[in-house]
């Protein structure tokens, strides 16, 4: 069994908050407006985690608030293309990478 480490921990905490906040995004545009509660339970995610990554969308510019609950805004197709180039560039990076461990 592989053990954790400090070279890689930080790395691997930041990408599984990505992947949760990519999954609210998805939630929101597939299901708004939509509420802190209903996310939670469709999701399955704490409504703690559910509020911070809300809170990190919102800042982002990417959803905003409504009486109903989080909408998504007309920066969600822009952010969406770049997001997929950093993760396109991500990925060549990592298996460069991979290569050099041969």
């Amino acid at each position: 069994m592989a053990r954790r480490s400090a070279l890689t921990s930080k790395i691997e905490a930041e990408v599984k908050l990505l992947q949760r906040h990519v999954a609210m995004l998805k939630a929101i545009m597939e299901n708004q407006p939509i509420g802190i509660i209903r996310l939670s339970e469709l999701l399955n995610f704490p409504q703690h985690k559910v509020r911070y990554s809300l809170r990190i969308l919102e800042q982002e510019g990417l959803i905003k608030p409504s009486p109903e609950g989080a909408v998504t805004t007309d920066r969600l197709e822009e952010f969406l293309d770049y997001l997929k180039g950093v993760l396109d560039s991500m990925s060549t990076t990592v298996q460069e990478l991979r290569k050099t461990l041969g």
